[in-house]
């Protein structure tokens, strides 16, 4: 048993270097097929014998844990704030006052990027990770520990000549491609989007589903370490000597860190970070500056605070003045009213911004907006436009104030504003014009029923001919119909109607996306499916057993449940389900169940099968196939000639790519 005991330790011990090098060197030196083997074969040992699979195993890293509260913790290191400015001026007068406090000693700094997230500290004993900690207060923080373990960039146990016990502190965050990646998927689900990266991250780091977590794909820089008698002198060596450890440090060969001998070089960091910045892949917000020496950083010691020896430069989002000309109203499909702030155009963040949500009726009262107000816009985390207050001095007396509008502009419906939400909502879900067409778009989209050739032009157009009411109506078209629209050839017409009988194939997830229940996007449909297994399943359950599904809240439930309470929804169901659509999952016998839970892409010409082959071999095999790569895709399947633009994604996002005999191998031919 011993030596069961030693080999899990040593594969273990193999493939946290190997996830090392992949994740935070980005140099492997092993394949993924040769990889994912390693893995598999520590998981095979840990269920084989669980008494010897210990807490940090690299399998826990999917996440799993369910924490219903986040404990408060005591930091042992106080984890104070920065003093900050936006002024250079102040950063010179700083710099002057640390050389006077430290009485003309020789000094050298240490200039890094202050990364726009969520400050962690985490503990290791014995080379093991045993806790984070948000910074709360500064003196207690919350223990994230079973979320912060779900990110593949910190690791979970140490290589090297570490020390036996110590905190490290860094910044927890989002990549800008995550980030985007996240909205994109609530946008599809017909949900809000998240405003920034930061509240976000920090909002994922207090998730109770840390599976939920480790899907989102947090990211993490190291820049602090604290400890009794860590041997360490200057807070670059320390840095430096970290990263040996395991750790996702700053890298100076990319200008990301630099220690630094005068108040000119530190400028010169500034300076560079400042233009450079858009072109780094996750947001900072400013210069962090510190003394290196850590004894003269206990000289200098600190204030009620912030330290002395510290200081950070903050820069100005990029703000410009305009003039609020017009205050409109969007319905989306599912009759959210979004105010939209009309502009007169102005160049911002080297795009001409015309238009600047407004996001709420709370917002348009906290900025008591006027028309004809100059408002000061900047981009909200450097991509979305948002106005952040008005010019009182230039205001005209007698303009009129902005006044949330009562009754939808589509359709006149009283609007609806319920209990725990911000937005206003039109009920008319069968009336208002722009719902319909909004919904019957999302059901054609690609991801749901697949319909090629109905643009949102040629729907708009159906909809104004009174030949469609609702999605349903779609299946009672006929090629003339189709052909005397305007501007619809005859191909076209025929490549329509073959769509639209295609799509009766479309799987049960997939039509459940479709019929654009709020907050049941592409992912909860195939959790709904999966687990009910037929529509009547779902449109019977009760609110506690929707609730008792992984994943499903108490909103998403409730808004279940008020879909099938709309008697023209159930019966544009039975019409389609007379016409044939699929709306029962479809119970695949596996040849094995190699590939479960992971997901595939196929790209390039094969020379043993055919792309229809593999995704074929991967269904029948548990495996998933998707058509585009994002973070959830595991492996890319690439053949010869395939598209550059889908080799760099996989890389980007750190996708696994085999080839087609690994791929084989994997399944055992």
């Amino acid at each position: 048993m011993a030596d069961v005991k030693n080999e899990i330790l040593n594969l273990s011990a193999e493939i946290n270097l190997h996830n090392y090098n992949y994740y935070v060197k980005s140099a492997p030196v092993i394949s993924d097929f040769e990889f994912d083997q390693l893995l598999k074969k520590l998981e095979e040992l840990e269920s084989q014998y669980p008494e010897f699979a210990f807490e940090n195993s690299p399998t826990k890293r999917v996440g799993g844990d369910i924490t219903k509260k986040f404990q408060s913790i005591k930091h042992q290191y106080p984890m104070l704030s920065l003093s900050n400015t936006y002024s250079e001026e102040e950063i010179r007068e700083w710099e002057s006052r640390v050389h006077k406090l430290a009485e003309s000693q020789e000094i050298t700094y240490v200039c890094e990027l202050k990364y726009d997230g969520v400050a962690i500290g985490i503990r290791y004993k014995d080379g093991q990770l045993v806790q984070a900690v948000t910074r709360g207060d500064g003196t207690k923080g919350e223990e994230v520990t079973a979320n912060v373990k779900t990110i593949k960039t910190i690791p979970l146990s140490l290589v090297g000549n570490f020390h036996k016990e110590f905190e490290i502190r860094g910044e927890i965050f989002f990549s800008l491609a995550n980030f985007q990646r996240l909205n994109d998927e609530r946008e599809s689900a017909g949900e809000e989007l998240y405003a920034n990266p930061r509240n976000t991250a920090s909002g994922t780091l207090k998730l109770q589903d840390s599976k939920i977590v480790a899907e989102r794909g947090l990211d993490c820089y190291l820049y602090g370490v604290y400890g009794e008698q860590l041997g360490f002198n200057h807070h670059s060596q320390a840095v430096n000597a970290v990263g040996d450890w395991g750790f996702k440090i700053p890298s100076s060969e990319k200008k990301m860190i630099s220690t630094c001998t005068s108040i000119d070089e530190i400028m010169d960091f500034i300076h560079y970070w400042a233009a450079e910045r858009k072109n780094l892949p996750f947001e900072i917000d400013g210069i962090v500056i510190k003394v290196d020496n850590y004894h003269l950083q206990d000289e200098l010691g600190f204030t009620a605070k912030s330290p002395r020896w510290a200081i950070a430069y903050k820069f100005k989002a990029e703000q410009v003045s305009t003039r609020l000309n017009e205050v409109t109203y969007q319905v989306g499909r599912t009759g959210a009213i979004t105010p939209v702030a009309n502009l007169e155009p102005i160049l911002l963040a080297g795009t001409t911004v015309k238009r600047a949500s407004l996001h709420n009726q709370d917002q348009i009262e906290k900025l008591d907006l006027h028309i004809g107000d100059e408002v000061y816009v900047e981009k909200g985390g450097e991509i979305i436009p948002k106005i952040v207050g008005v010019d009182l001095s230039k205001r005209i007396q007698g303009l009129e104030a902005v006044k949330f509008i009562e009754r939808c502009p589509e359709c006149e419906t009283t609007l609806v504003r319920r209990e725990g939400e911000v937005q206003h909502y039109c009920p008319n879900e069968v009336g208002c014009a722009t719902q319909i067409k909004g919904k019957i778009e999302h059901f054609i989209s690609r991801k749901a029923m697949n319909i090629d050739g109905l643009g949102p032009e040629t729907i708009d157009l159906l909809f104004s001919e009174k030949l469609i009411q609702n999605y349903a109506d779609l299946y009672e078209l006929s090629y003339s119909q189709f052909l005397n629209l305007e501007r619809m050839a005859e191909k076209s017409a025929q490549n329509a109607i073959q769509s639209i009988e295609n799509s009766l194939e479309t799987p049960f997830e997939r039509v459940l996306f479709a019929l654009g229940i709020r907050h049941v996007g592409e992912t909860v449909a195939k959790i709904l499916a999966k687990h009910f297994k037929n529509i009547e399943a779902i449109q019977n359950a009760t609110i506690d057993e929707l609730i008792n599904v992984n994943e499903i809240g108490e909103k998403i439930a409730i808004s279940i449940q008020q879909f099938f309470l709309d008697e023209s929804n159930v019966k544009n169901i039975e019409r389609l389900k007379q016409i044939g659509m699929h709306f029962e999952i479809e119970e695949q016998e596996y040849a094995s169940e190699k590939l479960a839970g992971h997901t595939f892409v196929i790209s390039g010409v094969f020379e043993k099968l055919s792309r229809n082959e593999l995704k074929d071999l991967i269904e029948k095999n548990g495996g998933k196939n998707t058509g585009s790569i994002s973070a959830k895709t595991d492996y890319l399947v690439a053949g010869e000639n395939m598209g550059p633009a889908k080799l760099a994604k996989a890389e980007e996002l750190g996708v696994k790519i085999i080839s087609e005999n690994d791929f084989l191998t994997m399944i055992g031919l």
